[in-house]
């Protein structure tokens, strides 16, 4: 294969191409350690035109592309397999924002910027771009769309499929569709959008993306909640839409098993109240209504202390220490946060991004526990994720002192019956982090033949040859 490599080199240059062992092996491997595959090279286009030219390449030699983005994922999904036909080609040198609109509040980028820097951008401009997740760092754009992100702040903005306008995408035959159009509304047919997000790089490569933005809040309320339990905290959910008049913008579910990963893993995590409790909420609300100065005016954090202060008073919150900083606020999401890096630096875990209706959230967390400790007893489950859409992280940490090797002899059995559950309540079992080669099998499984069908159609039309991530989300 080396006249491929040299015609790869030919296209994207000296910096485009990694084919030494010790360059391509991040790249190769996932976050979670899970997958390790081999390439024939890393291919990194600064350029549309670039990644076009690399896929017609490879159309024409019938060579594999994997898709990869901050390569932050959880399922394997920008991971290559282990045969060594595939090209890995990373977005990450794609990283312009190409245009700010502020009066049409949207905002033009690349595929390979950092989510970091897209909030950042739009906060220069006073604008808001909302998604935001613990990989904001170092995941990018392009990753974050191909596979309908989620995140924090669903409940209010939506998934990234709703925070998009247009996008440019390299199709699966070398050719570039230019549907960077900044329209709120475009009824012209099928919406081509839509089939590529959430594909996670299975039916082409986004390329550029056109994103909206917000106002930027201006005033932020964030609390840290003892609840006694799930149910209190849908509860305290449901009557605080109403109580910050629909200002909720976060809601989130934690169980203390999670906390004391993270006051035990991660350097300067403090518990913010004095007793230990089985159940917490870190609750946000947030407005584009900036407070005016010496107005007689009552903010969002007395609205949420008030609102509080009654839900104490009917047993739905045990205790509760409401941010009386930003500092402090960031500290409340600093235990939220890192739950996934504390998991990983205590040992082996099985995950399961998993969604149910809000309302369905107690009766699942009820069941999936006591089926999760029937599958392995000595198990510790670490529940916790966005009560307020009803996506649960409800992961499964190792017993003290057992290696990965042992424990995840447990995975199938574990999955299955947290699966079942899911799926008995009307659930997902993927509910942000899509599918990938981790759950192919689940997949197959619990869709219908229907749609099992009508995903392959689509796969077989739009990529006949199956170069485009093949084997992952769907087999064909």
């Amino acid at each position: 294969m080396s006249d491929f490599v040299d015609k790869l080199h030919a296209i994207v240059g000296e910096r485009g191409l990694i084919t030494d062992a010790q360059g391509q092996h991040p790249y190769l491997t996932d976050w979670r350690d899970n997958y390790l595959g081999t390439a024939l090279a890393i291919v990194r286009p600064a350029t549309t035109e670039e990644v076009a030219a690399v896929v017609k390449l490879c159309a024409a030699l019938r060579v594999a592309i994997v898709p990869q983005g901050g390569n932050t994922g959880m399922v394997g999904g920008g991971t290559p397999h282990e045969n060594g036909h595939e090209i890995v080609l990373s977005l990450n040198r794609m990283n312009r924002i190409l245009e700010v609109d502020e009066i049409g509040y949207s905002m033009t980028v690349e595929a390979g910027v950092v989510l970091k820097t897209i909030q950042e951008t739009a906060a220069r401009h006073d604008r808001l771009f909302p998604l935001s997740l613990a990989a904001e760092g170092s995941c990018t754009i392009g990753g974050n769309l191909s596979t309908n992100a989620g995140g924090v702040q669903v409940l209010h903005y939506g998934n990234a499929r709703q925070l998009v306008l247009g996008l440019e995408v390299v199709t699966p035959h070398g050719e570039i569709w230019n549907g960077l159009r900044a329209l709120k509304k475009d009824n012209t047919g099928y919406d081509l959008r839509d089939l590529y997000l959430g594909a996670e790089g299975t039916l082409g490569i986004v390329t550029k993306a056109v994103l909206k933005l917000w106002p930027k809040p201006k005033d932020v309320a964030t609390s840290w909640i003892a609840v006694p339990s799930p149910e209190a905290a849908v509860t305290l959910l449901s009557g605080a839409h109403a109580a910050s008049e629909d200002n909720v913008t976060s809601c989130e579910l934690m169980s203390r098993q999670g906390i004391d990963l993270v006051l035990k893993h991660i350097p300067g995590a403090a518990d913010p109240l004095a007793e230990r409790h089985d159940w917490y909420v870190l609750l946000e609300w947030s407005s584009t209504r900036a407070r005016r100065a010496g107005a007689n005016e009552t903010g969002l954090s007395e609205k949420m202390e008030g609102y509080l202060g009654e839900a104490l008073e009917k047993g739905l919150v045990l205790d509760a220490a409401l941010a009386q900083n930003e500092t402090q606020a960031r500290a409340f999401w600093g235990l939220r946060e890192n739950h996934s890096e504390a998991q990983k630096r205590e040992g082996p875990s099985i995950k399961h991004d998993v969604s149910v209706s809000v309302s369905k959230i107690p009766a699942f967390m009820k069941e999936g526990l006591l089926a999760m400790k029937k599958a392995l007893p000595e198990c510790r489950p670490v529940p916790f994720g966005h009560v307020g859409d009803g996506n649960i992280h409800f992961n499964c940490q190792s017993p003290p002192g057992w290696d990965k090797k042992r424990f995840m002899a447990h995975s199938e059995a574990i999955s299955a019956a947290v699966y079942d559950i899911v799926v008995a309540h009307g659930g997902s079992i993927s509910a942000e982090h899509g599918i990938g080669q981790l759950k192919v099998d689940e997949l197959a499984h619990y869709r219908s033949r229907i749609e099992l069908d009508t995903m392959r159609a689509i796969k077989r039309a739009l990529d006949p040859q199956n170069i485009m991530n093949p084997g992952k989300v769907i087999r064909v």
